[in-house]
């Protein structure tokens, strides 16, 4: 039985949908399911099949109220269920049953990635709707190439579910790999990652135009260096809130030469009405 964006039954709707609707009612949080020794332990459980299922539901009770879930997803991580053998996963498939039951959206941490028929095992066993090991949605690891996740990608979509792909990770052993090739021509993965740029707003400040205060002129954010000017056009919209972007240049920067000794002049240049 397949499930809609909003949990009826039905054709399943795509994993992308079903995760904006549930971060619109239930909020963008994530709760993830890891069951460590150390954990175990402090929850007074033992570091056994039992014990991890009771951690296991024990969680997903928290992350679903009277009204419905409270988080977006939860993402149980495989390896701390793998290691307890076939009874673990066997913990695993019944969290993943009880929280389809229960309305929330599951991503299975796996991070799985090979080629071939390998990586078709791992589709099937991920985003199959005959796998007990289903989730909605799986994290893959590409390095072997991105090509190498294309069956688990295509059998996804065909599924209504989803992946999740590493790219930069934060761990520090990350940078071996992530960063080789940093300042060459071919570059590296962290090279790649988009930088972040600044809002489309406009800043909310007054600049000099003609020698006198104008709140209707600011600089262009980043500014447009040319040979001896700042481009400036007219403010509109809202302001950015205080501290969240640098300072607009000072008055003096785009007005009247500066009288300082050893600093070059700016003057304005109106954009064109």
């Amino acid at each position: 039985m397949t499930t809609t964006a909003t949990g009826g039954a039905g054709p399943r709707a795509p994993f992308g949908r079903r995760l904006a609707h549930a971060m619109e009612t239930a909020g963008p949080l994530c709760l993830g399911v890891d069951p460590h020794p150390a954990l175990l332990r402090q929850w007074g459980l033992s570091d056994t099949p039992a014990g991890l299922e009771a951690f296991s539901l024990t969680a997903l009770e928290a992350a679903v109220g009277p009204e419905g879930p409270r988080v977006a997803a939860i993402k149980p991580q495989v390896a701390l269920y793998e290691r307890h053998g076939s009874a673990g996963l066997a913990a695993l498939e019944r969290l993943l049953a009880a929280a389809r039951d229960a309305g929330v959206l599951t991503i299975a941490d796996a991070k799985r990635g090979d080629i071939g028929s390998t990586m078709d095992g791992y589709a099937a066993a991920w985003t199959s709707d005959a796998s007990p090991l289903a989730a909605d949605a799986v994290t893959l690891s590409p390095y072997l190439g991105f090509g190498t996740l294309v069956p688990t990608i295509r059998a996804a979509h065909e599924a209504g579910r989803g992946v999740f792909v590493l790219a930069l990770t934060s761990n520090p052993e990350g940078r071996e790999v992530q960063h080789v090739g940093e300042g060459s021509a071919e570059g590296s993965v962290a090279g790649a990652s988009p930088r972040p740029r600044p809002p489309r707003t406009r800043p909310c400040a007054a600049t000099t135009r003609g020698g006198r205060w104008d709140s209707s002129w600011v600089p262009r954010w980043p500014p447009r260096r040319t040979a001896s000017a700042w481009t400036c056009r007219p403010s509109a919209g809202p302001c950015w809130p205080p501290g969240s972007v640098p300072r607009a240049p000072r008055p003096r920067a785009c007005g009247p030469a500066s009288a300082r000794p050893g600093r070059r002049s700016w003057r304005p240049r109106p954009a064109a009405s």
